[in-house]
């Protein structure tokens, strides 16, 4: 069973990708889309800061926001990156 607050909390600490999230049968379909736009938002924070050079804690540093977009379009989400 999935700690949902842990998963909102560091979504890449609890799963290994997105698309893990998106095939985890404990989860309801809006608990995966809110836990994808938390991971949206760290993996758009990632990017702001490797843009500016700032580093990131090594579990961290690869952005997965293109994963991240791709499994919430599974889960029939729009969720515009620049937003």
């Amino acid at each position: 069973m999935i700690d949902f607050d842990q998963a909102l909390l560091s979504p890449s600490e609890v799963f290994v990708s997105p698309n893990d999230v998106v095939h985890h049968q404990d989860l309801s379909r809006s608990q995966k889309i809110e836990i994808l736009r938390r991971w949206a938002l760290d993996a758009q924070a990632l990017q702001v800061a490797e843009d500016e050079n700032m580093t990131a804690p090594p579990h961290q540093r690869s952005s997965r926001l293109d994963e991240v977009m791709t499994a919430l379009h599974e889960l029939g989400e729009r969720l515009d990156p620049k937003s």
